[in-house]
Protein backbone atom coordinates (compact mmCIF):
# COMPACT_ATOMS: atom_id res chain seq x y z
CA UNK A 1 0.00 0.00 0.00
CA UNK A 2 1.56 3.26 -1.16
CA UNK A 3 1.28 6.47 0.84
CA UNK A 4 1.24 7.20 4.54
CA UNK A 5 -2.47 8.09 4.82
CA UNK A 6 -3.78 4.47 5.06
CA UNK A 7 -1.24 3.80 7.84
CA UNK A 8 -2.34 6.88 9.78
CA UNK A 9 -6.05 6.12 9.38
CA UNK A 10 -5.64 2.47 10.32
CA UNK A 11 -3.62 3.22 13.47
CA UNK A 12 -6.05 5.99 14.44
CA UNK A 13 -8.88 3.46 14.17
CA UNK A 14 -6.97 0.97 16.33
CA UNK A 15 -6.28 3.59 19.02
CA UNK A 16 -9.94 4.64 18.98
CA UNK A 17 -11.12 1.05 19.46
CA UNK A 18 -8.64 0.47 22.28
CA UNK A 19 -9.73 3.69 24.01
CA UNK A 20 -13.38 2.62 23.78
CA UNK A 21 -12.46 -0.85 25.03
CA UNK A 22 -10.73 0.22 28.26
CA UNK A 23 -12.33 3.62 28.80
CA UNK A 24 -15.97 2.71 28.13
CA UNK A 25 -16.73 -1.02 27.88
CA UNK A 26 -14.24 -2.28 30.49
CA UNK A 27 -13.92 0.76 32.73
CA UNK A 28 -14.65 -1.25 35.87
CA UNK A 29 -12.65 -4.28 37.04
CA UNK A 30 -14.90 -7.29 36.57
CA UNK A 31 -14.57 -10.80 35.14
CA UNK A 32 -15.29 -11.09 31.42
CA UNK A 33 -18.19 -13.48 30.94
CA UNK A 34 -18.24 -16.19 28.27
CA UNK A 35 -21.17 -14.46 26.53
CA UNK A 36 -19.37 -11.11 26.51
CA UNK A 37 -16.17 -12.72 25.21
CA UNK A 38 -18.07 -14.38 22.35
CA UNK A 39 -19.74 -11.08 21.47
CA UNK A 40 -16.40 -9.22 21.36
CA UNK A 41 -14.80 -12.05 19.38
CA UNK A 42 -17.61 -11.64 16.86
CA UNK A 43 -17.02 -7.87 16.73
CA UNK A 44 -13.27 -8.21 16.05
CA UNK A 45 -13.73 -10.94 13.45
CA UNK A 46 -16.43 -8.89 11.70
CA UNK A 47 -14.21 -5.79 11.65
CA UNK A 48 -11.32 -7.87 10.28
CA UNK A 49 -13.54 -9.20 7.48
CA UNK A 50 -14.93 -5.74 6.69
CA UNK A 51 -11.37 -4.49 6.39
CA UNK A 52 -10.64 -7.46 4.12
CA UNK A 53 -13.54 -6.30 1.93
CA UNK A 54 -12.02 -2.81 1.78
CA UNK A 55 -8.67 -4.29 0.69
CA UNK A 56 -10.46 -6.27 -2.04
CA UNK A 57 -12.27 -3.14 -3.24
CA UNK A 58 -9.25 -0.79 -3.14
CA UNK A 59 -6.29 -3.11 -3.84
CA UNK A 60 -7.69 -6.15 -5.64
CA UNK A 61 -8.29 -9.88 -5.21
CA UNK A 62 -4.67 -10.98 -4.64
CA UNK A 63 -3.94 -8.60 -1.72
CA UNK A 64 -7.32 -9.52 -0.20
CA UNK A 65 -6.42 -13.23 -0.32
CA UNK A 66 -3.00 -12.47 1.15
CA UNK A 67 -4.56 -10.50 4.01
CA UNK A 68 -7.12 -13.22 4.76
CA UNK A 69 -4.47 -15.96 4.73
CA UNK A 70 -2.14 -13.91 6.93
CA UNK A 71 -4.98 -13.18 9.35
CA UNK A 72 -5.90 -16.86 9.56
CA UNK A 73 -2.27 -17.87 10.17
CA UNK A 74 -1.81 -15.31 12.96
CA UNK A 75 -5.18 -16.21 14.50
CA UNK A 76 -4.23 -19.90 14.46
CA UNK A 77 -0.80 -19.36 15.98
CA UNK A 78 -2.30 -17.13 18.69
CA UNK A 79 -3.84 -20.27 20.22
CA UNK A 80 -0.38 -20.91 21.67
CA UNK A 81 -0.59 -17.53 23.41
CA UNK A 82 -3.82 -18.60 25.09
CA UNK A 83 -2.13 -21.69 26.56
CA UNK A 84 0.54 -19.39 28.00
CA UNK A 85 -1.97 -16.85 29.34
CA UNK A 86 -3.75 -19.59 31.28
CA UNK A 87 -0.48 -20.74 32.84
CA UNK A 88 0.78 -17.24 33.67
CA UNK A 89 -2.45 -16.07 35.30
CA UNK A 90 -2.44 -19.24 37.37
CA UNK A 91 1.23 -18.86 38.35
CA UNK A 92 0.89 -15.22 39.45
CA UNK A 93 -2.56 -15.85 40.99
CA UNK A 94 -4.24 -13.04 39.04
CA UNK A 95 -8.00 -12.84 39.78
CA UNK A 96 -10.37 -12.98 36.83
CA UNK A 97 -11.50 -9.37 37.34
CA UNK A 98 -7.97 -8.05 36.68
CA UNK A 99 -7.06 -10.30 33.76
CA UNK A 100 -8.58 -8.06 31.09
CA UNK A 101 -6.51 -5.11 32.33
CA UNK A 102 -3.30 -7.13 32.08
CA UNK A 103 -4.16 -8.40 28.59
CA UNK A 104 -5.16 -4.90 27.43
CA UNK A 105 -1.71 -3.47 28.19
CA UNK A 106 -0.16 -6.69 26.95
CA UNK A 107 -1.82 -6.09 23.58
CA UNK A 108 -0.50 -2.49 23.49
CA UNK A 109 3.03 -3.79 24.00
CA UNK A 110 2.49 -6.57 21.45
CA UNK A 111 1.33 -4.09 18.80
CA UNK A 112 4.43 -1.94 19.30
CA UNK A 113 6.78 -4.94 19.18
CA UNK A 114 5.05 -6.44 16.14
CA UNK A 115 5.39 -3.12 14.34
CA UNK A 116 9.14 -3.10 15.05
CA UNK A 117 9.50 -6.76 14.00
CA UNK A 118 7.59 -6.20 10.76
CA UNK A 119 9.64 -3.11 9.89
CA UNK A 120 12.84 -5.06 10.54
CA UNK A 121 11.59 -8.06 8.53
CA UNK A 122 10.60 -5.84 5.59
CA UNK A 123 14.01 -4.18 5.59
CA UNK A 124 15.88 -7.50 5.73
CA UNK A 125 13.84 -9.14 2.97
CA UNK A 126 14.13 -6.04 0.74
CA UNK A 127 17.90 -5.73 1.20
CA UNK A 128 18.77 -9.43 1.59
CA UNK A 129 16.07 -11.48 -0.13
CA UNK A 130 17.96 -14.71 0.56
CA UNK A 131 17.07 -14.34 4.24
CA UNK A 132 13.62 -15.67 3.36
CA UNK A 133 15.21 -19.13 3.09
CA UNK A 134 16.58 -18.79 6.63
CA UNK A 135 13.08 -17.84 7.82
CA UNK A 136 11.73 -20.92 6.02
CA UNK A 137 14.24 -23.32 7.58
CA UNK A 138 13.56 -21.78 11.01
CA UNK A 139 9.79 -22.31 10.63
CA UNK A 140 10.30 -25.95 9.55
CA UNK A 141 12.49 -26.54 12.61
CA UNK A 142 9.97 -24.80 14.90
CA UNK A 143 7.11 -26.89 13.51
CA UNK A 144 9.12 -30.09 13.91
CA UNK A 145 9.99 -29.19 17.50
CA UNK A 146 6.36 -28.34 18.29
CA UNK A 147 5.19 -31.65 16.79
CA UNK A 148 7.81 -33.66 18.70
CA UNK A 149 7.32 -31.84 22.01
CA UNK A 150 3.77 -30.44 21.93
CA UNK A 151 3.58 -29.73 25.65
CA UNK A 152 5.49 -26.55 26.34
CA UNK A 153 6.70 -25.90 29.89
CA UNK A 154 6.47 -22.31 31.04
CA UNK A 155 8.70 -21.09 33.89
CA UNK A 156 7.87 -17.41 34.53
CA UNK A 157 10.30 -17.33 37.45
CA UNK A 158 13.14 -17.85 34.96
CA UNK A 159 12.25 -14.71 33.02
CA UNK A 160 15.32 -12.44 33.44
CA UNK A 161 13.18 -9.34 34.03
CA UNK A 162 11.02 -11.08 36.64
CA UNK A 163 14.18 -12.46 38.28
CA UNK A 164 15.70 -8.97 38.41
CA UNK A 165 12.64 -7.45 40.12
CA UNK A 166 12.43 -10.23 42.71
CA UNK A 167 16.18 -10.45 43.47
CA UNK A 168 16.54 -6.69 43.84
CA UNK A 169 13.56 -6.57 46.20
CA UNK A 170 11.67 -4.34 43.80
CA UNK A 171 8.51 -6.47 43.76
CA UNK A 172 5.79 -7.33 46.22
CA UNK A 173 4.08 -10.70 46.44
CA UNK A 174 0.70 -9.12 47.22
CA UNK A 175 -1.83 -7.61 44.86
CA UNK A 176 -2.85 -3.99 45.40
CA UNK A 177 -6.05 -3.73 43.44
CA UNK A 178 -5.44 -3.24 39.71
CA UNK A 179 -2.24 -1.25 40.22
CA UNK A 180 0.96 -2.36 38.49
CA UNK A 181 3.11 -0.48 41.02
CA UNK A 182 2.64 0.41 44.69
CA UNK A 183 4.59 2.52 47.19
CA UNK A 184 5.57 0.64 50.36
CA UNK A 185 7.79 2.32 52.99
CA UNK A 186 8.83 4.94 50.46
CA UNK A 187 9.79 2.34 47.82
CA UNK A 188 8.09 1.89 44.46
CA UNK A 189 7.46 -1.85 44.08
CA UNK A 190 6.09 -3.86 41.18
CA UNK A 191 3.01 -5.93 41.96
CA UNK A 192 2.33 -9.48 40.65
CA UNK A 193 0.09 -7.80 38.07
CA UNK A 194 3.11 -6.06 36.52
CA UNK A 195 5.29 -9.18 36.71
CA UNK A 196 2.55 -11.11 34.91
CA UNK A 197 2.40 -8.36 32.25
CA UNK A 198 6.19 -8.57 31.81
CA UNK A 199 5.97 -12.33 31.33
CA UNK A 200 3.18 -11.96 28.76
CA UNK A 201 5.20 -9.39 26.79
CA UNK A 202 8.28 -11.62 26.94
CA UNK A 203 6.32 -14.62 25.67
CA UNK A 204 4.85 -12.54 22.82
CA UNK A 205 8.36 -11.73 21.60
CA UNK A 206 9.01 -15.48 21.35
CA UNK A 207 5.75 -16.08 19.48
CA UNK A 208 6.39 -13.14 17.14
CA UNK A 209 9.62 -14.81 16.02
CA UNK A 210 7.41 -17.60 14.58
CA UNK A 211 4.39 -15.69 13.34
CA UNK A 212 6.05 -12.73 11.59
CA UNK A 213 8.20 -14.88 9.23
CA UNK A 214 5.14 -17.08 8.62
CA UNK A 215 3.15 -14.15 7.21
CA UNK A 216 6.10 -12.97 5.12
CA UNK A 217 5.79 -16.34 3.36
CA UNK A 218 2.36 -15.19 2.15
CA UNK A 219 3.14 -11.57 1.27
CA UNK A 220 6.00 -9.09 1.51
CA UNK A 221 3.64 -6.10 1.53
CA UNK A 222 4.27 -4.53 4.99
CA UNK A 223 0.77 -2.99 5.11
CA UNK A 224 -0.89 -6.40 4.60
CA UNK A 225 1.47 -8.07 7.08
CA UNK A 226 0.91 -5.36 9.70
CA UNK A 227 -2.88 -5.03 9.41
CA UNK A 228 -3.53 -8.79 9.42
CA UNK A 229 -1.28 -9.11 12.49
CA UNK A 230 -2.95 -6.25 14.31
CA UNK A 231 -6.51 -7.51 13.74
CA UNK A 232 -5.54 -10.99 14.94
CA UNK A 233 -3.89 -9.56 18.08
CA UNK A 234 -6.80 -7.21 18.83
CA UNK A 235 -9.15 -10.20 18.94
CA UNK A 236 -6.78 -12.25 21.10
CA UNK A 237 -8.12 -11.00 24.45
CA UNK A 238 -11.75 -11.89 23.74
CA UNK A 239 -10.61 -15.20 22.24
CA UNK A 240 -8.76 -15.98 25.48
CA UNK A 241 -11.83 -15.33 27.65
CA UNK A 242 -13.98 -17.40 25.29
CA UNK A 243 -11.58 -20.37 25.24
CA UNK A 244 -9.81 -20.29 28.63
CA UNK A 245 -12.13 -22.91 30.10
CA UNK A 246 -11.85 -25.39 27.22
CA UNK A 247 -8.39 -24.78 25.71
CA UNK A 248 -6.84 -27.63 27.71
CA UNK A 249 -9.32 -30.03 26.08
CA UNK A 250 -7.71 -29.47 22.66
CA UNK A 251 -4.15 -30.76 23.06
CA UNK A 252 -4.00 -32.02 19.46
CA UNK A 253 -4.61 -28.54 18.07
CA UNK A 254 -0.89 -27.81 18.48
CA UNK A 255 -0.08 -30.68 16.10
CA UNK A 256 -2.15 -28.86 13.49
CA UNK A 257 -0.24 -25.63 14.18
CA UNK A 258 3.04 -27.56 13.80
CA UNK A 259 1.95 -28.86 10.39
CA UNK A 260 1.00 -25.32 9.32
CA UNK A 261 4.43 -23.97 10.35
CA UNK A 262 6.23 -26.74 8.42
CA UNK A 263 4.04 -26.09 5.36
CA UNK A 264 4.75 -22.35 5.45
CA UNK A 265 8.47 -23.01 5.94
CA UNK A 266 8.54 -25.29 2.89
CA UNK A 267 6.61 -22.66 0.93
CA UNK A 268 9.37 -20.14 1.70
CA UNK A 269 12.26 -22.51 0.98
CA UNK A 270 10.75 -23.64 -2.35
CA UNK A 271 9.53 -20.17 -3.39
CA UNK A 272 11.95 -19.93 -6.33
CA UNK A 273 11.29 -23.50 -7.51
CA UNK A 274 7.55 -23.89 -7.07
CA UNK A 275 5.12 -21.15 -6.05
CA UNK A 276 2.08 -22.35 -4.13
CA UNK A 277 -0.93 -20.12 -4.94
CA UNK A 278 -2.34 -18.08 -2.05
CA UNK A 279 -5.78 -19.67 -2.42
CA UNK A 280 -4.21 -23.14 -2.11
CA UNK A 281 -2.37 -22.06 1.07
CA UNK A 282 -5.60 -20.67 2.52
CA UNK A 283 -7.52 -23.91 1.81
CA UNK A 284 -4.71 -26.08 3.22
CA UNK A 285 -4.51 -24.08 6.46
CA UNK A 286 -8.30 -24.19 6.92
CA UNK A 287 -8.38 -27.97 6.32
CA UNK A 288 -5.55 -28.59 8.84
CA UNK A 289 -7.31 -26.50 11.52
CA UNK A 290 -10.63 -28.28 11.02
CA UNK A 291 -8.93 -31.69 10.95
CA UNK A 292 -6.98 -31.03 14.17
CA UNK A 293 -10.22 -29.95 15.88
CA UNK A 294 -11.96 -33.15 14.73
CA UNK A 295 -8.93 -35.15 15.87
CA UNK A 296 -9.50 -33.84 19.40
CA UNK A 297 -13.14 -34.98 19.31
CA UNK A 298 -12.30 -38.44 17.97
CA UNK A 299 -9.48 -38.93 20.50
CA UNK A 300 -11.76 -37.81 23.33
CA UNK A 301 -14.48 -40.30 22.32
CA UNK A 302 -11.96 -43.15 22.05
CA UNK A 303 -10.86 -42.51 25.64
CA UNK A 304 -14.41 -42.73 27.01
CA UNK A 305 -15.28 -46.03 28.75
CA UNK A 306 -17.52 -48.22 26.59
CA UNK A 307 -20.96 -48.80 28.02
CA UNK A 308 -22.16 -52.37 28.32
Amino acid sequence: MNGILPWILFNAFVLLMLALDLGVFHKKDKPVTFKEALAWSGVWITLALIFNGWIYYSMGQQPALEYLTGYLIEKSLSVDNIFVFVLLFSFFKIPAKYQHRVLFWGVIGALIMRGIFIAAGTFLITKFHWIIYIFGVFLIYTGYKMFKEPIEKIHPEDNPLVRWFTKKGKATTELHGHDFFVTVDGKNLATPLFLCLLSIEFSDIIFAVDSIPAIFAITEDPFIVYTSNVFAILGLRSLYFALEGVIRRFPYLRYGLAIILVFIGLKMVLSEVFKIPIWASLIFIAIVLVASGLWNKIAKKSRLPHSK
